[in-house]
């Protein structure tokens, strides 16, 4: 379901205060967040966001084509591993 436009997209505070504070620096770091559902914003192009996928941090670099995207979008949740090669309880 989309926000409303009346609202601003969702984005924590938390990473955008840590996006301001590296903004201002001339180096470049690597930010670490657990917020995947928080949206894509203009000033987070050009960095490195290292999103949490339940087990690790996985570092995404934002280009332009990302904006309005949840950062979610981009880490995957789990592995498919593929099915048990001799499981008989499905054979039923």
């Amino acid at each position: 379901m989309i926000r409303s436009l009346k609202k601003n997209p969702f984005v924590a505070n938390h990473l955008l205060r840590k996006i301001d504070k590296v903004n201002k620096q001339a180096e470049k770091e690597i930010i670490k967040t657990w917020s995947r559902a928080s949206t894509i914003i203009p000033t987070m192009i050009g960095h490195t966001i290292a999103i949490y996928n339940g087990k690790e941090h996985l570092p995404i670099y934002i280009t332009d084509r990302m904006v309005g995207h949840k950062l979610g979008e981009f880490v995957p949740t789990s592995n498919f591993q593929g099915h048990a090669k001799r499981d008989k309880k499905s054979r039923r």
